[in-house]
């Protein structure tokens, strides 16, 4: 491999960046556990709290859409999807699943902007709660990183 291995290691830096978050509502407490920890991250990493909009939708299905329409915006350096999905005893877990991720997954590469997807997918609410903070500042480090190697592509 020849050349600078960019991206590798990443750039950290929030400087200068405009982040978006959609935070779905449903199972809110853990969902504002991940936004708290995200918005914190995100502040250490020098994202300016004027350049960070933070949006609500009702549900993990619902995230895509406004994840597209602030994509299409083209005002955002990168964004985050926030949500939880729990199991419960029947498929619709599944299918809220695959479809958000499936979707975040799409407006990402149509859009051609990075998306940290930190919407939970867990068996139960004790894995959840184990999992939130960790993965609010993971969206966080994943954004800025990603938002600053796409602006290095050449």
């Amino acid at each position: 491999m020849q050349g600078a291995d960019k991206g590798t290691a990443g750039e950290l830096s929030g400087e200068g960046l405009r982040i978006a978050i959609v935070r779905a509502r449903f199972n809110e407490a853990l969902t504002l556990k991940l936004a708290e920890a995200c918005l914190a991250e995100l502040g250490t990493l020098g994202v300016s709290p004027r350049d960070i909009v933070h949006l609500t939708v009702p549900g993990a299905l619902e995230v895509p859409v406004v994840l597209k329409a602030l994509a299409e915006d083209g005002d955002y350096d990168a964004l985050v999807a926030l949500g939880c999905i729990i199991r419960g005893e029947t498929y619709h877990f599944e299918l809220v699943a695959n479809e958000s991720g499936a979707g975040v997954s799409r407006v990402a590469l149509d859009h051609r902007v990075p998306i940290a997807n930190a919407i939970l997918t867990v068996e139960n609410e004790e894995q959840a709660w184990a999992r939130a903070e960790e993965k609010g500042r993971d969206a966080a480090r994943v954004a800025v990183e990603m938002a600053n190697l796409l602006e290095d592509l050449p």
